[in-house]
């Protein structure tokens, strides 16, 4: 298998990203690290952490491209493996992490990628949520499920390479796994394995903490991949009221209670249900200060539970 470490101004991070790659139980056969003209230490503190890695590795550095061509560049230098895994350099994986994938597709050879829950962390690397206590996600057809916008973090999946091959990153898509998502899910399976082996960082320059921009790529992505897949004007309408009462749920669970009042109003046909409907708009009217406590108690039990990675 290849590895490959996207990296662009996580000097912060990406010793600890390296690190978690390093200590895989089921090494890679390679790891290829590509810095996208980071304006940080990242080049130098990568040439550090790469002297003590135990296969073989190299760093290409070079101007900034955006993520979807790193991703695409390192795909490319991965044709002689059959899986392929990718990790920002910001993220961390469980030691466990690459052995449990490869049996998973080794035991599923319909599947296209494997995939599985993450632990969500915080810049000191505390746990403070994890997927496994809000997200229900699909092993087979993942589909359905994608519909929703709910799919696999990056941190957890590996693919199968051929299949992603004959796909690839689109270049310029700024929510760059989406997109990739829906066509990947029209040629096999998702396979998911429950445990969470791997942990996404939140901090403050994260993309997906921009939940307009992240609504706006969703519904670009099903506008461009759906019509193909035989989905119709209508259905694609039904669709967009449903993704985005879903965001406004997503800005619910941040904080943003006036961003999610508007989408819901918008968005009423998409709740599905007056179960739904009548959940959201009650979590909306919660006191701030009862919202705040209750999200600090959530991620105190989730530090309790699984305590802080280190790397």
């Amino acid at each position: 298998m290849t590895v490959v470490v996207p990296s662009f101004n996580h000097a912060r991070f990406i010793g600890q990203a390296l690190r978690s790659v390093f200590r895989q139980t089921h090494a890679p056969a390679r790891l290829v690290v590509i810095d996208d003209g980071s304006r940080d230490d990242s080049v130098r503190r990568v040439e550090r952490e790469l002297r003590d890695c135990p296969f073989a590795c190299e760093l290409l550095a070079r101007e900034n491209r955006g993520l979807c061509a790193t991703l695409n560049e390192g795909l490319a230098l991965a044709r002689e493996t059959p899986y392929f895994a990718y990790l920002s350099s910001d993220d961390l994986w469980l030691p466990d992490f690459l052995a449990a994938r490869v049996r998973v597709l080794a035991s599923r050879p319909g599947a296209v990628l494997a995939y599985g829950h993450c632990l969500l962390v915080d810049e000191d690397g505390r746990v403070v949520d994890s997927t496994a206590d809000w997200a229900s996600y699909a092993d087979g057809d993942a589909r359905r499920m994608l519909l929703t916008t709910i799919s696999p973090m990056s941190p957890t999946v590996v693919y199968r390479r051929p299949a992603l091959e004959a796909e690839g990153w689109r270049e310029g898509s700024r929510l760059e796994d989406y997109d990739l998502y829906l066509r990947l899910a029209a040629r096999g399976e998702f396979a998911f394995d429950p445990r969470p082996l791997s942990a996404w960082r939140r901090h403050g320059s994260n993309t997906s903490r921009d939940q307009s921009m992240m609504l706006e790529e969703h519904l670009a992505a099903q506008r461009r991949v759906l019509p193909a897949q035989g989905f119709g004007p209508r259905e694609l309408e039904r669709l967009r009221a449903r993704v985005s009462f879903a965001r406004a749920e997503d800005f619910l669970r941040l904080g943003d209670r006036r961003a999610a009042l508007r989408l819901m109003s918008r968005n009423l046909s998409g709740a599905g249900s007056l179960g739904r409907l009548a959940r959201a708009a009650l979590r909306v009217l919660l006191p701030a200060g009862i919202a705040r406590r209750r999200r600090a108690r959530r991620e105190g039990r989730a530090a309790e539970r699984y305590g802080t990675l280190q790397f």
